[in-house]
């Protein structure tokens, strides 16, 4: 069992989700920590991960058995259009010096968390594992996305390696959510993914008295997995998942939710009492749906006997609309951007 797991970008929404489950689920749970470990949450405070001196100073000081590697550059679209350079260097960098220190180091094992624009643009649905490498990438952010496919190759040369030395009970894989949410997210409106570029505009509208208008037409659905479902599901991959191979975490392609059903349980939770609509412009719907199978995920589960159960997503949302509104002067917003 693990004695010292290092979650690097622990500061962020996954690396906060996971601190949470750590210290508030109970003894006997699957998820809850375990007797004699360590966690500690890393940030860029504690070191430069870009830089092999900074990320081995790091790993000396804490000698981790375990790593959960969260951490990365990260942008939206706009910022990765601008700098494909720039976010493919800076996650390689990562990357490398975290899986390469690891391996020196000894670590047992290390979990990557990659995105689902690792897989191709030009791709059948639903995705599922074996698609990550059957053609390119979107164009829109090719550098950070073939940087953190790159994980999946990295990981599988350094499994080849521990076979090829005979050091057997040692892994690194990887795990693929989907759109993730919750406490602790970035609502920073030019950074932002929907749900918490939603709820920041309508805290906005509701402080100013104006409409709350979407752009869209609110028909698109998405898969949302709760940030502390998902941190769950990373304490259980580090306990029990032994594959190489990547593993979708996501809710099943039935709980895809129409981007209406999230404003309007925004609203709902906010108390926003002015107008909200939608601008019907089709053209900022996006794709419709891009769905992701959670077949593999949930065959592990079964056949591990864990009991797990998705957050319903309305829960979750006004859990997370409530923590922003609690949190709201502390909370990633970059508040002098608006």
């Amino acid at each position: 069992m693990p004695n010292v797991v290092l979650v690097t970008g622990g500061s962020g929404l996954v690396g906060q989700a996971i601190k949470h489950v750590i210290e508030t689920e109970p003894a006997g749970s699957p998820f809850a920590k375990q007797q004699g470990e360590t966690w500690v949450f890393a940030t860029s405070k504690d070191a430069d991960l870009k830089d092999p001196a900074s990320t081995q100073k790091l790993f000396e000081k804490y000698k981790p058995t375990h790593v959960i590697h969260l951490a990365a550059h990260v942008g939206g679209l706009f910022a990765n259009q601008a700098a494909n350079l720039t976010f493919m260097r800076d996650n390689i960098l990562m990357n490398d010096n975290v899986l390469h220190t690891s391996y020196a180091q000894g670590v047992t094992k290390v979990i990557s968390c990659l995105s689902t624009c690792v897989f191709p643009d030009k791709v059948a649905y639903p995705l599922d594992e074996s698609k990550i490498h059957l053609g390119p990438p979107h164009n829109s952010n090719f550098g950070y996305s073939h940087a953190k496919r790159l994980v999946d190759v990295q990981n599988h040369a350094y499994v080849d390696a521990f076979q090829r030395n005979g050091e057997k009970g040692r892994l690194f894989t990887a795990a693929i959510p989907t759109n993730v949410f919750g406490p602790h997210d970035n609502f920073d409106l030019q950074q932002a993914h929907v749900i918490p570029a939603l709820i920041h505009k309508c805290y906005l509208a509701q402080k100013d008295g104006a409409q709350f208008v979407l752009r869209g037409t609110g028909t698109p659905l998405r898969q949302f997995i709760y940030s502390r479902d998902l941190a769950k599901l990373f304490v259980w991959m580090l306990r029990a998942y032994d594959s190489v191979e990547p593993l979708i975490l996501s809710v099943g392609e039935e709980d895809e939710v129409p981007i209406a059903q999230v404003a309007g349980g925004i609203v709902k939770t906010m108390g926003f009492g002015g107008e909200y609509r939608f601008d019907m412009d089709e053209n900022a719907n996006g794709q419709f749906r891009k769905p992701a199978s959670n077949a593999k995920l949930t065959g592990q589960l079964k056949a591990a006997g864990v009991d797990f159960k998705f957050t319903p997503f309305d829960d979750a949302l006004s859990e997370t609309v409530t923590w922003f509104l609690q949190n709201y002067d502390s909370a990633r917003t970059g508040k002098g951007k608006q």
